[in-house]
């Protein structure tokens, strides 16, 4: 039966249908309205009936949903329901088929094996991070320092009996842990809701609900509470462009394609077998926007990183649909890219402060550029093609780089076409692609040289950083989401000096403003040797705005020790030896610093001046200007 509504509650499914409620969790789902009365809204514009049940009235067809006029919204207020009380809604499908639905607005679903939504209002959390959220809004992160410590808070670390540490748990040892090695941000592999672990979290229920596996709602809050307490900002892997089949969640929601698209081809996503939303339906951009807004707004995020856009903006992306076109003949997925537009857009519009990351693989244009320009919006974007090229590079032999050497430089061509950040991410270490350290080349003692020269060229490079948990010690074994990392690790001399070596770079990035203040503009980059392969060694310089305030990285990628090794660089002076990564206390051999270098008025590779340093095997040099003039 349908029912009359409110002119205000009108004006909301107004918005809603017309793709323009950004926050419709605020009375879509279950809200409480009173000390013991709760009102349950769902969208199911082509139900026949809806029914609230659940461990209330033992799942019983006892309390109907009202239709709202023609608006596809059903609703029922109830004293009925308890705090804490499991719920779904029974859907009367459109063919007449009874079909249990989870809530798809629930900020709380049971643990898993079970998906009810639990009976909850959202908390009243008095927040104490004014603090970073006014830095926040100061310092936007463009000429800031920003890197970032990617997390799967099921697998970073588990109990004795393999069991999971709780938010609580999380935060009294991942931020202290985070905070110590200095790192900036914690970027955490999708947290939102889902059933099957194997998904990583990429298969989502849940678009508005932290997953229950850790704890609940007030606790994942709290964590991100202490994390800005720490000064460590947080960033969440958000999935606006396919869900879940599970019948009982969100497909074929009201019995007919409601968040899906219609036609079959198009909703079907067979690579990653789950169903694209259709992202040119207006309610579908209402719940997603609403998703998104949620997580910056209510839980206090500082980013969301986009996972699949190319999955979004191309219609033939996915397997077995080579060859998909537009009603122009292109490829192009026109409500995919329209959406992502409106997406951004909304987003700054409300928080011009947050990071929105694209986790985009193709070579789609101005991706992390303004819509008035052009762009698709997103303020940075993950550099795939770096990332793939750079481990090619260093997994192989040496005795074979240098006839591979554009792989290391082909990224400055176009390191400034995007905002970048620069992803050594969970993708590159699972799959049997061998984790970082195990990808690199040569004995143990090579490898570790490989990986600390790596990690010197990621801090070096412009772009934000990213790195997987594991990689900052060397883990030898390949992530592996069902039991946690290999902390025994640490125990060997190698590893241990390895992690001291990341949380002194980290501290070296930090500190060193010419490594992030021009991260964007191509006057922050001078090229100094890279035109040699044949000599495997490649110099560059990072500069801050300030004239003397620079850095010079030189790096040798082969095992053989360099001596009498020349540098160009712009001034005359004396420099110093910032950074030696085969020192003694990082894993190397080095006892003693070479100290300083006083420049020679040798003009060299473009630059008026140079110096002559001894180049490690198979190492990196970051050299300061000490006096210059």
């Amino acid at each position: 039966m349908a029912v009359n509504i409110d002119a205000a509650r009108l004006r909301q499914a107004y918005l809603f249908n017309t793709g323009a409620d950004y926050r419709s969790y605020f009375w879509l789902g279950c809200q409480q309205i009173a000390a013991a009365r709760f009102s349950f809204s769902v969208w199911a514009p082509n139900a026949q009936a809806v029914y609230l049940v659940g461990s209330f009235n033992e799942w019983q067809e006892d309390l109907p949903l009202l239709a709202q006029s023609d608006t596809g919204i059903w609703s029922v207020e109830t004293s009925q329901p308890q705090i804490g009380d499991l719920y779904k809604f029974l859907i009367v499908t459109a063919g007449g088929q009874r079909v249990m639905k989870i809530d798809p607005y629930a900020h709380q679903f049971e643990k898993k094996p079970g998906n009810a939504a639990i009976v909850m209002p959202l908390p009243q959390k008095k927040w104490r991070d004014s603090l970073w959220l006014a830095r926040r809004k100061k310092f936007l992160p463009y000429q800031r320092p920003v890197n970032i410590y990617e997390v799967h808070l099921g697998s970073w670390r588990r109990h004795a009996d393999d069991s999971y540490l709780s938010y609580t748990e999380l935060a009294q040892t991942l931020i202290p842990y985070v905070k110590q090695m200095g790192y900036t941000h914690i970027e955490l592999m999708p947290i939102m809701e889902h059933l099957l672990d194997a998904s990583w979290g990429y298969q989502l229920m849940g678009y508005f609900a932290p997953t229950s596996r850790f704890g609940g709602l007030t606790d994942f809050l709290d964590f991100i509470e202490q994390c800005h307490q720490a000064n460590i900002g947080v960033i969440v892997d958000w999935v606006p462009g396919h869900f879940i089949r599970n019948t009982d969640a969100l497909a074929q929601y009201d019995g007919t394609p409601t968040f899906e698209y219609q036609d079959a081809f198009r909703a079907d996503n067979h690579r990653w077998g789950s169903w694209n939303f259709d992202l040119g339906k207006a309610q579908v951009q209402s719940f997603l926007i609403s998703s998104a807004l949620y997580w910056l707004d209510f839980c206090h995020l500082d980013g969301l990183r986009v996972d699949a856009v190319s999955n979004m903006l191309y219609l033939d992306y996915d397997a077995g649909k080579e060859g998909t076109v537009n009603a122009a003949g292109t490829n192009a997925n026109l409500e995919g890219i329209a959406f992502i537009k409106k997406l951004n857009q909304t987003v700054f519009r409300y928080h011009p402060d947050i990071l929105m990351v694209a986790e985009e693989s193709s070579a789609y244009p101005q991706v992390s550029h303004p819509v008035a320009t052009g762009g698709l919006g997103f303020n940075y974007k993950w550099n795939m093609g770096w990332m793939n090229d750079t481990l090619r590079f260093f997994e192989l032999d040496p005795l074979y780089r240098h006839a591979q050497f554009n792989l290391l430089t082909f990224s400055f061509m176009y390191t400034f076409d995007e905002q970048f950040v620069l992803p050594f991410s969970h993708d590159e270490v699972v799959h049997g692609k061998k984790s970082l350290m195990h990808k690199m080349p040569g004995d143990r003692y090579n490898q570790f040289a490989n990986l600390r020269t790596l990690m010197v060229y990621l801090m070096l490079h412009p772009g934000k950083k990213l790195t997987f948990m594991g990689s900052e010690w060397g883990q030898f074994l390949e992530w592996r989401h069902w039991s946690g990392l290999e902390w025994g690790d640490l125990a060997d001399p190698l590893n241990h000096k390895m992690q001291e070596f990341v949380q002194t770079l980290n501290q070296l990035y930090r500190q060193q403003r010419s490594l992030w203040e021009q991260d964007h503009q191509p006057a922050g980059l001078t090229i100094i040797d890279a035109d040699d392969p044949a000599s495997n060694a490649l110099s560059f310089l990072r500069q801050g705005k300030h004239k003397y305030d620079f850095l010079v990285g030189v790096f040798n990628f082969i095992p053989q020790e360099r001596q009498h090794f020349r540098v160009g660089v712009p001034y005359a002076g004396t420099y110093h030896e910032l950074l030696n990564t085969e020192s003694k206390e990082f894993g190397g051999t080095w006892t003693k610093l070479q100290g300083t270098f006083t420049a020679e008025a040798v003009p060299y590779k473009g630059q008026p001046y140079s110096i002559q340093v001894i180049l490690p095997a198979a190492g990196a040099l970051i050299i300061q200007p000490q006096r210059v003039r």
